[in-house]
């Protein structure tokens, strides 16, 4: 791993180097195949030590900044802050590429499912006026409705009748 280290305010002592050095060796196993570049940025204003970490690694960019009394616990919790973001980046990554489901996604096996088509409904219709035409004239409203059947009333016998086309184009007459 590569590091550079930038100090605003502060001189960039060899014991801050081996601090920051030492926390990216007990993280560096998150790190393998890719070298990773980090930019240490420690600055000091108005008694507060400021640390800011910039890394590259795997085509990504991670960041962290965190501002203590103290440099050393700064560092260290800059540094923790990465490897939290280091460690979400890796595991997203390995998710990715074993294409790993959650568990409430498994894919069980099909099993043989009967399909259950639903039962036809029944609709009632009231008030149908059965007028009296002869079957002749029931015939030609059949022609020039949209409707297959019609229910009349014959008026040669007076009866309900019904009067419906076929599937081979002729119409079929029922008598009570």
């Amino acid at each position: 791993m590569k590091f550079d280290f930038t100090g605003r305010h502060i001189e960039v002592t060899p014991a801050l180097r081996t601090h920051v050095e030492d926390h990216f060796k007990r993280v560096d196993h998150l790190f393998d195949g890719k070298p990773a570049k980090a930019h240490v940025i420690i600055e000091v204003e108005r008694g507060r030590h400021r640390s800011e970490v910039v890394m590259n690694w795997r085509n990504e960019v991670l960041t962290a900044a965190s501002s203590h009394s103290d440099m050393y616990q700064s560092l260290t919790r800059t540094i923790g802050k990465i490897e939290t973001q280091a460690r979400r980046l890796k595991d997203k990554v390995i998710d990715k590429s074993h294409k790993a489901r959650k568990t409430g996604e498994a894919v069980l096996p099909a099993e043989e499912v009967p399909v259950v088509l639903p039962a036809p409904k029944i609709i009632k219709v009231n008030g149908v006026a059965a007028k009296p035409m002869t079957p002749e004239e029931a015939a030609m409203e059949i022609e020039d409705g949209i409707n297959r059947f019609i229910v009349f009333r014959n008026s040669r016998g007076g009866r309900i009748a019904v009067l419906y086309r076929r599937e081979d184009g002729d119409f079929g007459l029922i008598q009570p």
